[in-house]
């Protein structure tokens, strides 16, 4: 296995595993699990700023309502089926239908609309054995699952929002460019030719106004409706689609989504269905590789590492692990009995970004000495340090 596969890094940085009791699925541990965490907080703020609300749905639905969907037909061979007596039942492999139920169980207006639910929803898919691939491709994943219930004429303004939402959350992940591609009409669909001239004229209309450019991806669109893919470039030259906004007319139709209008007739919504990252699972795999492990301060599992230079700095190692802990950094302390040349080591072993040493002299005038893993240090009063470090250790939304 390569040195810069996301799981040897893992494995070097303690942060994962998988084995074949759980084939496609992962062992979190804390430093991985951190990341994570990490991760999923900060799409969360961002969603609730965007205006989405955070649903649940059920992991388990009836098949019936697979079938009603079209998934069934379209997905069932990579779709996990039980029975419970009679009933048939299957793992969803996306949120879609179950966002329609929480949709369908309230009348709607037009002044409901633009509607926005957002999930993190656990999905299942049968993957075949020698398809899985790490985190790259599991059998069990969180996407960052987010469906939009709107008029025909909020399209465009929603596809502007969410492009310019996904500008700046790439950006803070290291990604500041990526290339768009444009899905249309598969083979097997579902729905009209006339509706799919539709939707693909709406989502072109909608891209241009967003300032995109997208190369086409014929045949490439999902069973029931075109879609835009954002596709993200790696510092080795790889591309990985991650983002996504499809537009839906198809699945409205087949679950009986409505809303009221202006002149209290009922009307079919359009769906766009959206996904920031995708896979948060893969999406890290993506971060380990790009960044090779070593991941930028606010996305590292411990921020900084607190070390003292001789044994009797232990005390005062502990008041500035404690008063950055308070700031909500995630930090360790280093107080072994060990030369400082080998805890900087230590450190960046375990990809940790920033090593901050205090010795006699800082622990005298109040300070601290900031050592950076590209080499860079200063030494800055305490209070100072933590207001320096903060801009970078989180990504305030």
């Amino acid at each position: 296995m390569d040195v810069d596969d996301h799981r040897a890094i893992a494995n070097r940085l303690d942060l994962f595993h998988q084995q074949e009791e759980a084939p496609g699925m992962v062992f979190w541990h804390p430093r991985g699990y951190a990341i994570y965490r990490v991760i999923e907080d900060y799409i969360r703020r961002r969603m609730r700023r965007a205006g989405f609300r955070e649903i649940r749905t059920p992991q388990l639905l009836a098949r019936s309502l697979w079938e009603a969907s079209g998934h069934w037909e379209k997905f069932r061979d990579n779709m996990f089926a039980f029975a419970d007596g009679e009933r048939a039942l299957a793992l969803k492999p996306m949120s879609c239908p179950g966002h329609l139920q929480v949709f369908n169980k309230r009348t709607r207006s037009y002044r409901d609309l633009p509607l926005r639910y957002c999930e993190f929803g656990a999905c299942h898919r049968d993957e075949t054995s020698g398809a899985l691939h790490g985190l790259m491709r599991a059998r069990a994943f969180v996407q960052d699952d987010a469906h939009i219930f709107c008029t025909e004429q909020q399209i465009e303004s929603e596809v502007c929002r969410f492009c310019d939402m996904l500008r700046s959350v790439y950006a803070d992940f290291g990604f500041p460019e990526f290339v768009v591609g444009f899905s249309t009409r598969p083979a097997l669909r579902a729905g009209p030719d006339e509706l799919w001239d539709r939707a693909e004229a709406l989502l072109a209309a909608a891209a241009r106004a967003a300032g995109l450019h997208p190369r086409l991806q014929a045949g490439d669109g999902t069973f029931y409706g075109p879609k835009l893919e954002f596709i993200l470039g790696d510092r080795q030259g790889r591309e990985w689609q991650c983002g996504t906004i499809q537009l839906d007319f198809v699945l409205p139709e087949r679950l009986g989504a409505e809303y009221v209008d202006a002149d209290n007739q009922r009307r079919r919504p359009a769906m766009m269905h959206q996904a920031v990252l995708g896979s948060i699972e893969r999406f890290l795999a993506v971060l380990l590789e790009h960044h090779g492990g070593k991941l930028p301060l606010w996305l590292a599992p411990e921020q900084l590492v607190i070390a003292s230079i001789g044994e009797a700095q232990a005390a005062y190692a502990e008041r500035v692990a404690d008063a950055f802990a308070r700031e909500d950094f995630r930090v360790i302390l280093d107080t072994r009995p060990e030369r400082l040349p080998r805890k900087i080591f230590d450190a960046r072993e375990r990809g940790i970004p920033l090593l901050i040493a205090v010795g006699a002299r800082e622990e005298r005038n109040d300070t601290v000495s900031l050592r950076y893993r590209d080499g860079r240090g200063t030494t800055l009063p305490l209070g100072e340090a933590i207001e320096t470090l903060r801009p970078d250790a989180f990504r305030a939304v």
